[in-house]
């Protein structure tokens, strides 16, 4: 595990260097040259980086929208979470050094700054990569792309509400304004919003006495996007407003399309009359990429870059970087920044070194390793999984298991049986249950997601 002894031994600059070759195939040109080409490390303290910037404005700038992107690539080099702040201190030529004669390919902007929710006429600044030309289709997206394709294509009459709910940078904001981008060449009004602008919005229409404009505002658009719903659980006023809002729209036959990071059911805080009416449509989950489609992915990433990224060094990634799609292009964008510093091949060799904070996702699970890591995440013990309790909450949590292993790892019916102490009728039984009630039931729905991604996600190197 990397100390900050050793990151003392290696230059905070020379950190700060390699971040900023990061970060610059992270956004465009012109907010790298803006923002960040000319900052220079100047400190590393406590776990610390402090960057000195030009002026207030830039460091404010840069506090305020880049950085978690900072910290984000700061800690991946590093292996372990550091923090950034910024100081108003002048860089000098010496400071910052000057960028290497190979430029850096520049991707397209993610959120910060593309999304205009506050525009006077009520659209909204949808990000051009986000189309459904752009999502790569697989086995963990297809029943939420193929409900997203209908609803761009039949707003307002396919699926109304649609409900997308998935772990963080699976595609689900991608799916929300690829829709939109639809229904804008379909010359329809389209708002996009995060619940969050939404209710800050919505407090300053009331400090300014403008609620009539704002209701004005949300409830006219012909189609209402919005991302992170989950944010308002627990906000009354929130609640109250959006119910309001979500019903005019609904009666008008206007589409209305929302992301989550889980199902309606498990919002905390969550009113129950706006629950049941996330779910009078359709509500679709998105899980983690398998293999071929993690390899797929990065294939058109590399693609659009204009990089040759040779097949081994694609799976090689891809194995790595298992849990979304977001970790996966920030792997590629690693590796390929770590090829342009140190001016490497891109071969296997390199990925190892780029990304020898993770170690590569379990290939192989056993009917034990299972188990435990559901015990770990039901938060009982595994003496409760395979003991003879029959309370209904230790019993479903034993048939989530014994469905696991079946699929997971192929194991026979007595088999697993042997391991939790139940005859193989019992499993069977227990397997079809689960089966059934993953069509029927969020919670275990959510939960089976969850403890999969558990059981295939990387392990990180200490």
């Amino acid at each position: 595990m990397t100390t900050p002894e050793t990151i003392a031994a290696r230059d905070p600059r020379e950190i700060w260097e390699i971040a900023r070759s990061q970060l610059r195939l992270q956004m465009t040109k012109s907010t790298y040259d803006t923002w960040v080409r000319d900052t220079a490390c100047i400190a590393y303290e406590d776990g610390v980086f402090v960057i000195a910037v030009n002026n207030a404005y830039a460091k404010d700038w840069l506090s305020l929208r880049l950085r978690p992107t900072i910290k984000r690539t700061l800690s991946n080099i590093i292996g372990r979470a550091v923090d950034v702040t910024f100081a108003v201190q002048p860089v000098s030529a010496g400071d910052a050094p000057a960028t290497t004669a190979t430029p850096l390919l520049d991707l397209e902007p993610r959120a910060e700054g593309v999304v205009s929710e506050n525009s006077t006429d009520g659209g909204s600044a949808l990000n051009p990569r986000y189309t459904f030309e752009n999502f790569i289709v697989g086995p963990s997206n297809r029943m939420a792309h193929a409900v997203a394709l209908s609803v761009a294509e039949r707003p307002g009459r396919a699926y109304n509400p649609l409900f997308l709910y998935g772990g963080v940078g699976l595609g689900k904001t991608h799916l929300l304004q690829a829709i939109g981008h639809v229904a804008q060449q379909n010359h329809l009004r389209v708002l996009y919003v995060s619940s969050e602008s939404f209710t800050n919005e919505l407090i300053s229409a009331i400090r300014t006495q403008s609620t009539d404009q704002f209701r004005t505002k949300y409830r006219t658009m012909d189609m209402l996007l919005i991302d992170d719903v989950h944010f308002i659980g627990g906000k009354e006023q929130t609640q109250e407003e959006f119910f309001h809002t979500f019903n005019a729209l609904h009666a008008a036959n206007r589409q209305i399309v929302m992301t989550s990071d889980r199902p309606p059911q498990a919002i905390p805080l969550l009113e129950e009359r706006l629950r049941s009416r996330f779910a009078w449509g359709m509500i679709a989950d998105i899980q983690p990429p398998n293999l071929e489609t993690r390899i797929a992915i990065l294939q058109i990433k590399a693609a659009s870059l204009g990089r040759h990224v040779p097949d081994e060094v694609l799976v090689a990634i891809a194995q790595r970087a298992h849990r979304n799609i977001r970790d996966l292009e920030g792997a590629l964008t690693n590796v390929l920044a770590h090829a342009e510093v140190a001016h490497r091949p891109l071969t296997v060799a390199l990925v190892d070194d780029a990304l020898s904070y993770l170690a590569p996702a379990q290939s192989k699970l056993s009917p034990e390793m299972i188990l435990e890591l559901a015990a770990d995440y039901f938060g009982i013990k595994v003496s409760d999984l395979t003991g003879r309790s029959r309370a209904a909450k230790i019993a479903i949590q034993r048939q989530i298991v014994m469905y696991l292993i079946r699929e997971e790892t192929g194991a026979s019916l007595p088999q697993i049986g042997d391991l939790l102490g139940r005859d193989h009728t019992t499993v069977m039984h227990g397997c079809e249950r689960i089966a059934q009630e993953l069509e029927i039931n969020p919670e275990i729905h959510r939960q089976v997601v969850e403890l999969r991604s558990r059981l295939h996600e990387p392990v990180r190197v200490r």
